[in-house]
């Protein structure tokens, strides 16, 4: 998941406001806004991220984990089984233009990525390597294979139980499903869940998704151009943002599906020529990386550290079990629901085993790691002299410091990262909230309307004013939505599991057929 990962980050590497700036809010109406508004949310926040006694593992990363894995279980690994299926699925072999939905399989994907993918892949795996050791890399990976099953779960629900409209147009999620699920199943409560995942998702659209990005961009900007107000940048991308949104999700999945690859080049591309400029070292890196899973130096470092920062940087990035991609995945063009089950598991697995894993390779191959015996935090060291304490504070730093290593021009191109995937999370968590908002007020073009004004309206004052106390709380409203979801996946997944033993029993009778042209 992003928005945790990136604040710890960008805070960390002098990404925020200037000191300046800072103190002149301080005595300002934003800055009693944010202290009246931590004062009153501060419980549920501290409630969302509180770890288990005696420990700094938070109680909802386990719930996040422990979903993915009985669900991996439970459906037979079914992120393995299916992944060829799936591929196929993605490059549109079994797509028929005539089902109803809005977007295809890839344009589903692409849009719940741009949601997905961003600085808690770039920085939040280095802040996991730089307290766990490179051995968090191996937790890192697998968190993100188990939470393929998450996603595969609640995306088909998304799909089964969407509402299809007359004109085209489709609304589905979690808000869906636990209301038409439970109720087919004679459970009671879905309404109830459904009401609260809604309003936690428009919270954490307006928070999280919105603000924090536009914020994140404008420190950005500045970080190359220099300092100036932060609502011409707000103004700017509003215009942007309110030109992509108000075209509905096909407008967005347009282009979303050209941005998320241009920004996956980009950034995957880059470590692939610094890790393939060190080839001889991929062997000692992932030699480094599974022994270090298991054993290791220092207090922050071994089995624990490495495994509690690995877990929690994997369910902040990807967001499997939270609800939001089912949103996105909803919208896909096919008749059988599991279909896109099976698409959606690939997002974890792009997010997660794929970019984390190549910023891993290439912090860990370009930088040497050693203990601190001081602190037990790991540090940079370089012939010998300590040039930099890793700590819990090196995010992109450290991701910037390590491709920086090979090419001095890396930092403008992380500038430029920053920007879009602020601006494709935007686009993507303004649908997510349209669906939770439309779900509470109800469906028409004038009540859609009245939520994109305020979504771009938020986008301006994101990068306008230091909003805090709001991020940290729509962050925690961000996993909230993951309680409510979780809950009802457990009730609900007996039925995802007909839905997948049918399907592959026609494919493997060959009932289905890849659609021909």
């Amino acid at each position: 998941m992003k928005t945790l990962a990136e604040r710890v980050a960008l805070a960390a590497t002098g990404l925020m406001l200037s000191a300046a700036m800072a103190g002149a809010q301080e005595s300002s109406i934003d800055q009693k806004v944010n202290d009246a508004f931590a004062g009153a949310t501060g419980w549920f926040v501290n409630f969302i991220f509180s770890p288990f006694p005696g420990t700094t593992f938070p109680w909802i990363v386990a719930w996040l984990v422990v979903a993915a894995t009985v669900f991996t279980i439970y459906f037979g690994f079914i992120q393995f089984r299916a992944f060829p299926h799936s591929i196929a699925l993605v490059k549109g072999d079994y797509s028929d233009p005539e089902d109803a939905g809005e977007v295809s399989h890839f344009q589903a994907l692409a849009t719940a990525l741009s949601g997905t993918v961003g600085l808690g892949n770039i920085a939040g795996v280095a802040v996991a390597v730089g307290i766990g050791g490179p051995g968090a890399t191996f937790w890192v990976i697998l968190a993100g294979l188990m939470g393929m099953a998450s996603k595969f779960t609640e995306c088909t629900l998304g799909v089964k139980y969407r509402n299809e409209y007359a004109d085209g147009t489709v609304s589905g999620g979690p808000m869906y499903y636990l209301t038409k699920g439970f109720a087919e199943r004679g459970l009671p409560g879905g309404k109830v869940l459904a009401v609260l995942f809604s309003i936690f998702c428009i919270l954490g659209a307006l928070g999280g998704g919105n603000m924090f990005q536009a914020n994140q961009a404008h420190q950005a900007i500045t970080g190359v151009v220099g300092q100036y107000p932060g609502f011409l940048t707000g103004i700017v991308f509003a215009g942007i943002v309110f030109v992509v949104i108000i075209g509905g999700l096909k407008s967005i999945a347009s282009v979303t599906e050209k941005v998320v690859p241009f920004m996956a080049a980009i950034y995957v591309g880059t470590a692939l020529v610094i890790i393939l400029m060190n080839a001889d070292k991929i062997g000692w890196a992932f030699g480094q990386i599974f022994a270090g899973a298991f054993t290791g130096l220092g207090v922050a470092g071994g089995l624990v550290g490495a495994l509690i920062q690995g877990f929690k940087r994997a369910a902040f990035s990807n967001e499997a079990g939270v609800g939001s991609a089912a949103i996105a995945h909803s919208a896909v063009r096919t008749k059988e629901p599991i279909t896109e089950g099976f698409v959606s598991l690939l997002e974890p697995f792009i997010d997660t085993v794929v970019i984390c894993t190549m910023t891993a390779l290439v912090i860990i191959i370009t930088q040497q790691l050693v203990v601190d015996p001081a602190t037990g935090l790991y540090i940079l060291n370089e012939g010998g002299t300590t040039i930099k304490t890793v700590g819990d504070t090196s995010g992109v730093g450290l991701t910037a410091a390590a491709f920086g290593s090979a090419f001095s021009w890396f930092p403008y191109i992380l500038a430029v990262a920053v920007i879009l995937f602020a601006f494709s999370t935007m686009i993507s968590w303004s649908y997510y909230g349209l669906k939770a908002w439309t779900y509470l007020f109800g469906e028409g073009k004038s009540k859609e309307l009245v939520f994109k004004v305020i979504f771009c309206l938020f986008v301006i004052i994101g990068a306008s004013a230091n909003l805090g106390p709001v991020i940290d709380f729509s962050d925690a409203a961000i996993f909230a939505m993951a309680v409510v979801n979780i809950i009802g996946l457990y009730f609900l997944m007996p039925i995802v599991k007909r839905e997948v033993n049918s399907y592959l029993s026609r494919l493997k009778s060959g009932e289905i057929k890849k659609f021909v042209n």
